[in-house]
């Protein structure tokens, strides 16, 4: 039995790197609620621009998990 260490470091690298920005693309979809919640406290406004990121940043995170499922289950393939 033999080890390729290569393409486990491969898989490592990858995986510690797409875990950090979906962390960091869920963190920005907080902040945009945050700025829509914040707008909507001040007289009633809202922001569109916070409603849009948020919205953006989250699909982009439901997008990578449904990525995720679909190479995980093989019945998808």
């Amino acid at each position: 039995m033999s080890i390729d260490w290569t393409a486990l470091g491969q898989v490592a690298a990858v995986s510690i790197g797409v875990t950090a920005a979906v962390v960091v693309v869920f963190a920005l979809g907080v902040l945009g609620l945050a700025r829509y919640e914040g707008a909507h406290a001040q007289e009633g406004g809202t922001s569109a621009v916070g409603l849009a990121q948020a919205g953006v940043c989250f699909l982009a995170c439901v997008g990578v998990v449904a990525y995720g499922i679909y190479l995980i289950v093989p019945q998808f393939h």
